[in-house]
C-alpha cells in the first residue's frame, strides 16, 4: 500500500488526468469545464445510454455503479488511473438513512488504496451541520457531531480525511439550484410550512462548477470549505417568489411555528480562493 508521501512520484504535471465520479447535474458540467481547461477527463455514469453523450463531450466514459445494482462493464481500477478524483455521488439519505451510501464509500476507499490517485475533491453538503440558530462556519462540527452515528455524510467525509494515502478537500454546498433544478418547484402549493423566518442557504450551479474548478487549478488540498451564496433571504420571501416565477401556486408559511435554522458562511472559501460569487443573491437566481 502506498502512503501519500510515496505517491508523490505521481505528482500532477501539465497533462493532468481527472476522474469525475458521478456525471449528473453537477458532475457533467464540471467535467465539460475541465475538458475546456485542457485536462484529460474521465467521467462515470450509471446509465448505459449516457455513455455516448460523455464521449461526444470529450469525456472518457465509464459505466460504473459502486452499489452493484446495474451492469458494470468498466473496471473501477481503470477509472482511477488518474491524478485527481472528484467524488460527486448524491448520498440518497432518505432511502436507507445513508447506510448504502456509506458502504459505497468504503468500497471506493479500498479501490483508491490500489490506485494512483493522490488528491480527492469530495462534494459534500451543509446538511452535515445541525440547526444552531446562528451563523455557521466550518468550525461548527464538534467532536460529538463527528461521532454521531446517524450522520452518514459526515462519517463519509471522515473516511477520506483520515487516510494518509491521499489528501482530500471537502466542499460543503448549500441548496443546489440552476440548470433544470428550479427552486420554484420545491415547495409550490404547500401550506402551513415551518421556518418561514429561516434564511435560505443556496448556491447556483455556475458557482459550484467555478469553485470546484478553482480548487483544482490552485491546488487547494487538505481543506474544508462551505459554499453558499452571499445573501440569505428568508424562506417566506424566497420560495413564494420562486414559485410565482414558474406560474405555480406559492407556498404558505405558518409564522406560529418555532423557527430552526442555520446561516452558512463561506468566507473561508472566498478568502482562500479569492473567489467572488457569480450569483451572490438567490433572489436573482431565476
Amino acid at each position: 500500500m502506498l502512503g501519500f508521501k510515496a505517491k508523490q512520484k505521481y505528482k500532477m504535471g501539465e497533462n493532468q488526468v481527472i476522474s469525475v465520479l458521478g456525471c449528473g447535474w453537477l458532475g457533467l458540467p464540471l467535467a465539460e469545464q475541465l475538458v475546456r481547461s485542457g485536462y484529460t477527463v474521465k467521467g462515470s455514469t450509471t446509465s448505459p445510454e449516457k455513455l455516448e453523450l460523455l464521449q461526444q463531450k470529450g469525456i472518457e466514459p465509464y459505466l460504473l455503479n459502486l452499489s452493484g445494482e446495474n451492469q458494470q462493464i468498466h473496471s473501477i481500477n481503470q477509472f482511477l488511473e488518474a491524478d485527481v478524483l472528484v467524488l460527486n455521488i448524491p448520498p440518497k439519505l432518505r432511502s436507507d438513512g445513508g447506510k448504502g451510501y456509506l458502504q459505497q464509500m468504503h468500497t471506493l476507499v479500498k479501490a483508491l488504496l490500489e490506485s494512483s490517485i493522490t488528491r480527492i475533491l469530495f462534494v459534500s453538503s451543509t446538511s452535515v451541520y445541525q440547526d444552531l440558530n446562528r451563523i455557521v462556519t466550518e468550525e461548527d462540527i464538534s467532536f460529538t457531531d463527528e461521532l454521531e452515528p446517524d450522520n452518514m455524510l459526515l462519517q463519509a467525509e471522515r473516511l477520506f480525511q483520515e487516510r494518509e494515502d491521499f489528501v482530500t478537500t471537502i466542499v460543503r454546498f448549500g441548496g443546489l439550484v440552476g440548470g433544470d433544478r428550479h427552486p420554484g418547484r420545491f415547495l409550490a402549493g404547500k401550506k402551513h410550512l415551518p421556518n418561514g423566518d429561516a434564511p435560505v442557504n443556496m448556491i447556483h450551479l455556475d458557482d459550484c462548477v467555478a469553485i470546484l474548478s478553482r480548487i483544482i487549478e490552485q491546488d487547494k488540498w487538505g481543506q474544508v470549505y462551505n459554499a453558499c451564496a452571499d445573501s440569505h433571504p428568508l424562506r417566506k420571501d424566497f420560495f413564494p417568489k420562486a414559485a410565482e416565477n414558474l406560474g405555480l401556486a406559492p407556498p404558505e408559511f405558518d409564522d406560529m411555528k418555532e423557527t430552526r435554522f442555520k446561516l452558512i458562511k463561506s468566507q473561508k472559501m472566498k478568502d482562500d480562493l479569492a473567489y467572488v460569487f457569480l450569483h451572490p443573491d438567490p433572489m436573482f437566481f431565476f
